[in-house]
């Protein structure tokens, strides 16, 4: 048996059902946290193989291809189709039965979990051939990526144009990455100078670092650090070339040998 309720003149007051709270409201704290939970969703993984779909979809869009299929794409980036599946389910992308993905979508989509859809300000530290080959390049433009800055210790380069900019000296480093709100510090330095530059990026405030140089750097936590090294690369690519002349020429080739381990052999 329900208890009554009354108001101070009296009169009896109707008890309300009983409602299951509402969802709380999103402040804009609470929505940069969402967000921030959900990007961490995506496996790291599934992360680096975003760009390689990205690329494959901007050709698509060159060839005014309207759909794509997950096999098509899978093809073109060099992974399965099933990969394909799960990686763009996590952006919540999963296409239509015996259609596909929209491209243009698909493109939006990618480009705004890749934080593509607003330029990102680059500063190139060391001018060597490296150096000028990267700030040469038009490509980074088009991908969302505006070079603002480039940086040499070197006295004798300090003023040399090369394109659209200027190199200045790596004393102004702090200055050119706040007033030009520098997101991304490309080191293509010698070995020797690479921890050094790194260690002046993040105190400078650079969070995300790409570095080129042969050498091992290191960040504190909270800055992002990616490392091409294209001799390892030409490694790898050597370790396959190798492998693979063997079988070319035939098991029977003189002096040569598969050195692949064989069924039940050690």
């Amino acid at each position: 048996m329900h208890e009554r309720r009354y108001d101070r003149a009296g009169t009896c007051v109707p008890r309300l059902p009983a409602q299951a709270p509402g969802p709380r409201p999103t402040t804009p704290r609470r929505a940069r946290s969402a967000a921030i939970s959900e990007a961490r969703r995506i496996p790291e993984a599934t992360v680096a193989r975003l760009p390689l779909y990205y690329r494959a979809l901007l050709e698509m869009t060159d060839q005014a291809l309207s759909t794509v299929s997950s096999e098509q794409l899978a093809e073109l980036a060099g992974v399965n189709a099933a990969k394909v599946r799960k990686d763009l389910s996590h952006l919540g992308s999963y296409g239509t039965r015996g259609v596909g993905y929209a491209v243009a979508a698909l493109v939006d989509e990618i480009a705004r979990e890749l934080g593509l859809t607003h330029d990102s300000p680059v500063a190139i530290v060391g001018l060597g051939n490296l150096g000028h080959a990267l700030a040469n390049y038009h490509g980074f433009g088009a991908r969302g990526f505006r070079i603002v800055a480039l940086v040499d210790a070197d006295a004798s380069k300090v003023g040399e144009r090369v394109g659209e900019l200027t190199i200045e000296g790596i004393d102004d480093l702090d200055a050119l990455v706040a007033d030009r709100e520098v997101a991304i510090g490309v080191i293509a330095t010698p070995a020797a100078a690479a921890q050094e530059v790194a260690d002046r990026l993040v105190a400078a405030g650079v969070g995300s670092i790409l570095n080129f140089a042969p050498a091992v750097v290191t960040v504190p936590s909270g800055v992002s650090l990616r490392k091409v090294d294209l001799a390892t690369e030409l490694q790898i690519l050597s370790f396959y070339q190798q492998h693979r002349m063997p079988a070319a020429l035939g098991a029977d080739a003189p002096g040569l040998r598969d050195p692949r381990p064989r069924a039940g052999v050690t």
